[in-house]
């Protein structure tokens, strides 16, 4: 028992620093798709972060079976549905209602994975996804949410993040989790791949200047196979309700290191919704008595 609690504790912490990478890169993709579009940007880093996977993964290569390779491209698909939704939501509205809606994915976890997999929801995991959520209405609301053709998409993208989440718990547990993220990269590669080739006029011939290679690069190793690796490993030991809570620390660690970095300022509504988030994860951490935990 003590050993499978450090063992979640463990898991909990480096899925914590995913949500740190992942906000500490935001600036860093901000600045390079402001000149390379949007798919390309996705093509070069997941193909980079395919490259670097299968060099890792190569020994694993004899465990290679249709389960894993099925379970990775289930999961490549959905991140992809997510990015690209997402990716089209900012067209129509504003990137702070986008950071809101799509932390919508908090609370669609849980109900997923009750849905889904038959995963009670305990009192401590919902109440805090609750919390979480108000830190990030908080944190990054900064103008007037609507139900438009912009906000529908985005409302999409939380479910196909949520959706990734509830599935990387499940497949994580069945198959060989180097497999499955190697072929999750690839999946999102080619998936790019076709619809740069489509909707957008640059794809192969870049600019390849300091800023978009720096970002690229950076945003393959740390918040690609880092990120998506630990997520899908770590996932075994802890749950996707969980997960969900603690990777809404993306926001936070995004904006305070744009208040360091990018002279960004954070007011007081935006410190105190940081400051939800935080106690947030901290609940999630927090056991209670049996007869109270379950809510659904």
């Amino acid at each position: 028992m003590i050993i499978n609690k450090l063992k979640e504790y463990k898991a909990d912490f480096l899925l914590f620093t995913v949500a740190i990478a992942w906000g500490l890169t935001f600036l860093i993709v901000q600045d390079a798709i402001k000149n390379v579009e949007v798919f390309s940007f996705l093509f070069w880093r997941f193909s980079l972060a395919c490259v670097i996977m299968f060099v890792i993964s190569y020994k694993y290569f004899d465990q290679i079976n249709k389960e894993s390779v099925f379970y990775g491209c289930v999961l490549g698909v959905v991140l992809f549905a997510g990015f690209s939704t997402q990716t089209f939501g900012l067209l129509y509205v504003k990137s702070s209602i986008v950071a809101f809606i799509t932390g919508f994915n908090v609370i669609l976890v849980p109900f997923l994975a009750l849905l889904f997999f038959k995963q009670k929801i305990s009192k401590n995991v919902f109440l805090a996804s609750l919390i979480a959520l108000s830190g990030l209405y908080f944190l990054t609301m900064s103008g007037e949410l609507q139900f438009a053709y912009g906000e529908i998409l985005v409302l999409i993208c939380a479910l196909m993040f949520a959706l990734h989440i509830v599935l990387t718990g499940q497949f994580s547990r069945k198959g060989n989790v180097f497999i499955i993220v190697c072929f999750q990269f690839l999946t999102v590669s080619v998936l790019s791949l076709i619809f740069s080739l489509s909707l957008e006029e640059v794809t192969f011939n870049v600019t390849f200047d300091y800023v978009f290679i720096k970002a690229v690069v950076i945003t393959a190793i740390f918040a690609t196979v880092y990120a998506f690796l630990i997520q899908t490993y770590m996932q075994q030991y802890t749950s996707a309700s969980k997960t969900a809570i603690i990777f809404t620390m993306e926001p936070v660690s995004a904006a305070l290191f744009g208040v360091y970095v990018g002279n960004e300022f954070l007011s007081s509504y935006q410190i105190f919704g940081a400051v939800l988030i935080i106690l947030a994860t901290l609940l999630a951490e927090l056991k209670w008595k049996k007869k109270e935990e379950v809510v659904f």
